[in-house]
């Protein structure tokens, strides 16, 4: 097969926190909950235009082979001190030791963790695959709810403290925004729809990805949640979203009930985040989950491969849907591993969800 011509390439701004999380938490009676939401749906509103309207630079060319590139991260972290002017004063750079900050030391291992998984596993360096630095600031704005990429660096609030922590608790959650970049970078899927969904489901993919490996953990063994332990005790749910069981991650009489569909039966149409980006990924998710636990093991080795070879493999348009996705994870199986057990998984798994893949 020919590659598929890509769409030019996008700027994007990619927040782990959905609007629809952030806008039901702004309408609280409690202004202390209500506030810090509103303002955060605020700021990443007048992000997100700046970042549309930006004009990108082509980034300078690096090395061209992978001999000439190294095998450790270039890591560099900066605090914001609560401010919002990036990327901050710079706090800690590779090779130096941990600073008393828990929250910059999160970060820089987060980094490092989705940089290790991507060497290790899929032998790219960095999210780009020409050894990019990665970037970090923390302690960005006052009680600020959500962490993002911007398309050149990762940001953290500190949460409000009342509904979600400090958002450098969860090492998925710093993988997460990081594999936007690896996204971005590779197929650039446009961040609307259906490709839009698969740009986040993506980005759960291989943050689960990485704490999984982080943590030594078999597919069985994974709890398959996105940001668990980034929601403060008052909240009555255990993660943002569940990839196992989506709809199920919260129930809170503050936050509503999780949305998230797990099936092509349920599937959200909406014009509001970008077209249900956010819920919609619920359903590619679920069919990651449903391979990997299928062929067991480490899913970063057979499920996580697959997803690789079609995000990284030129062929998956950047307007592609749910059906162009999953048929090229049935032509990657077979390429990748022939008539087997993993392409009978691969196409069972999108059948549970409702996606044709022939």
């Amino acid at each position: 097969m020919q590659p598929r011509p890509q769409h030019g390439f996008q700027p994007v701004f990619c927040t782990i926190v959905p609007p629809h999380v952030l806008d039901k938490l702004s309408q609280a009676d409690d202004p202390d909950l209500a506030g810090p939401a509103r303002r955060t749906l605020e700021g990443d509103t007048a992000r997100r235009t700046r970042r549309q309207m930006a004009t990108l630079v082509t980034p300078t060319p690096g090395p061209t082979t992978t001999d000439q590139l190294s095998d450790k991260p270039e890591r560099t972290l900066y605090d914001c001190r609560h401010g919002t002017q990036l990327p901050g004063f710079k706090v800690r750079g590779e090779g130096e030791e941990p600073t008393r900050d828990a929250s910059v030391n999160r970060a820089f291992a987060g980094l490092g963790a989705t940089f290790e998984l991507l060497l290790t596993a899929y032998g790219r360096h960095s999210i780009d695959g020409n050894g990019l630095p990665l970037i970090g600031s923390v302690h960005y704005d006052e009680k600020y709810n959500n962490a993002f990429f911007d398309g050149e660096q990762m940001v953290f609030g500190d949460g409000d403290g009342e509904i979600f922590l400090d958002f450098t608790v969860a090492i998925d959650v710093i993988a997460h925004e990081l594999t936007h970049g690896l996204t971005q970078h590779t197929a650039n899927l446009s961040y609307f729809g259906q490709s839009g969904a698969l740009n986040e489901s993506m980005s759960d993919v291989f943050g689960s990805l990485v704490k999984q490996y982080s943590l030594g953990q078999t597919a069985d063994q994974a709890d398959w949640l996105i940001g668990a332990g980034l929601l403060a005790p008052r909240v009555q749910g255990e993660a943002l979203r569940s990839m196992k069981a989506p709809g199920t991650a919260y129930d809170d009489d503050v936050l509503g009930k999780d949305p998230q569909p797990a099936s092509m039966e349920d599937y959200i149409h909406t014009t509001e985040d970008n077209g249900g980006v956010h819920l919609n990924s619920g359903i590619p998710n679920r069919a990651f989950y449903l391979l990997a636990t299928a062929l067991g093991g480490n899913a970063w080795e057979r499920a996580g491969q697959l997803w690789f070879d079609v995000l990284t493999g030129r062929r998956l348009a950047a307007d592609a849907e749910f059906t162009d996705f999953a048929r090229l994870t049935v032509e990657a199986a077979r390429e990748r591993f022939g008539e087997g057990d993993e392409l009978e998984a691969v196409r069972k798994a999108w059948s549970e969800v409702g996606v044709p893949s022939a």
